[in-house]
């Protein structure tokens, strides 16, 4: 997510029984070469510069919000491919933590507005950067995309989200991943007497789960600050409304105040009832934590979780299960963390193509291009695991036995920042009790409108 961000609706491919990959490959060569397409001079009086890639290539300011953590091993990885092909430019790292970005994004839009943006900056690829884009802050990126040969890696449906209505892109993706992925505790999921192996398929049945859990004194499901909760009430809405209604919120084709949005608020409700508040503010590794002390059961987040449970040692079908949100098998709700080119007072450093392509990093993210998906999990990485049956994969292009062979039904949140902000605080002040489903439902409406 992470923050959110999100991207549309597409159908997966055969299962298996590893657990989500991570980005390398062309994916990350690209990213490589736009970071340094970036890089600028430290003049501050000259006029904005032209095309990508133009100018010289001493150094790029970078700013993330892969600053801890899991995040952080994949900015490594990234970081250390760069330097493979850039040799003689500085990758200065400005990387931002806290909120899954809302930090980041925070200060970026305090230096947009100033007319001091970084070199490049993180983004989730569509319609988060409309607005940026609306007001002329990013460059069109487009060329990279023909010289890199990206319309022909990426899939076609994220080129689709990537373009403007002019058909411009203004940004790289570096991953794609999906977020409609239960992660959950194997011991606290025996202790109340259910079988790992077996999840839920309907959200009444996974609440009837929960129901269990708790009878057995631990918490059956944790969320963490405003953005992961907005992750889980998406993955809902998609469970009740379906793949086309959910997508036709954000198309003006269902209604946000009807009554099947009604009823997975109150779904969504139920399921708020089984959470720890005392984890509200915390990012999704806090809020994880009690899945990986087997103190708790569920917790929803996207497919980069994996990174954090192979940091603390959990191994796949041992410590820990994964499946797509009951009611989503088949789903890919996805997004994808990419890479802008912000127009700048300054003019932008010439940098040096380079053609290689570097072996694929060990990120907690998934490859972003269509040809880097291999059968099986790479040796040298740590983070790459298995799982023990299928019917706990939640790969983004691997779904469990149930779901059919043809590619998975597509969802995102085509929504702007503001739009996205605003649903965060609906929900955040729906957790401290100072709303219900009624007034819930009429802000998230508004929210989507504004």
């Amino acid at each position: 997510m992470r923050h959110r961000r999100f991207l549309g609706a597409v159908p997966c491919v055969p299962p298996t029984t590893s657990p989500p990959r991570r980005a390398g490959g062309l994916g990350t060569t690209a990213v490589a070469a736009t970071l340094a397409a970036c890089a600028t001079s430290g003049s501050s009086g000259s006029k904005s510069g032209g095309a990508a890639g133009e100018g010289d290539a001493s150094q790029v300011d970078v700013v993330t919000w892969w600053s801890a953590g899991s995040e952080k091993l994949g900015l490594d990885a990234l970081v250390k491919v760069f330097n493979q092909q850039f040799p003689k430019t500085k990758f200065e790292n400005k990387a931002v933590s806290g909120g899954a970005g809302s930090q980041a994004k925070q200060k970026l839009a305090a230096d947009l507005a100033a007319k001091n943006p970084p070199d490049t900056y993180q983004a989730h690829a569509g319609a988060e950067i409309k607005d940026h884009i609306e007001a002329g802050y990013l460059l069109d990126v487009s060329s990279l995309y023909e010289e890199f040969k990206l319309n022909e890696a990426f899939p076609a449906t994220l080129m689709d989200r990537l373009k403007d209505s002019d058909g411009k892109i203004y940004s790289v993706p570096s991953n794609i991943h999906r977020a409609n992925v239960v992660w959950a505790s194997v011991p606290a999921l025996k202790a109340a007497g259910l079988d790992p192996t077996k999840p839920a398929t309907t959200i009444d049945a996974w609440i009837a789960d929960m129901e269990k859990v708790k009878a057995a004194g631990l918490t059956p499901i944790t969320m963490g600050m405003a953005w992961t909760q907005l992750e889980l009430l998406e993955t809902i809405l998609i469970a009740d409304l379906g793949v086309d209604a959910y997508n036709g919120l954000f198309a003006g084709k269902t209604d946000w105040g009807g009554a099947e949005v009604t009823k997975a608020l109150g779904h969504y409700k139920t399921i708020v009832g089984f959470t720890d508040s005392s984890l509200y503010t915390e990012d999704w590794e806090p809020a994880m934590k009690p899945i990986m002390d087997g103190k708790a059961a569920f917790n929803v987040m996207g497919d980069w979780a994996v990174a954090g449970f192979d940091a603390a040692g959990k191994k796949a079908g041992q410590d820990y299960v994964y499946f797509p949100v009951p009611g989503t098998d088949g789903v890919f709700d996805f997004l994808a963390d990419s890479f802008t080119l912000p127009r700048r007072r300054q003019a932008p450093r010439r940098v040096p193509r380079t053609g290689s392509t570097p072996s694929p990093p060990r990120t907690a993210r998934s490859p972003s291009t269509r040809s880097r998906a291999p059968s099986r999990p790479a040796p040298t990485s740590p983070t790459r695991r298995r799982a023990s049956s299928p019917s706990t994969s939640a790969r983004p292009w691997s779904p469990s036995p149930r779901t059919r062979s043809s590619p998975p039904s597509l969802t995102a949140r085509p929504l702007p920042s503001k739009a996205t902000n605003a649903m965060n605080d609906a929900l955040t002040k729906f957790a401290q009790g100072a709303s219900d489903v009624t007034a819930l439902q009429a802000d998230l409406k508004a929210a989507a409108a504004s």
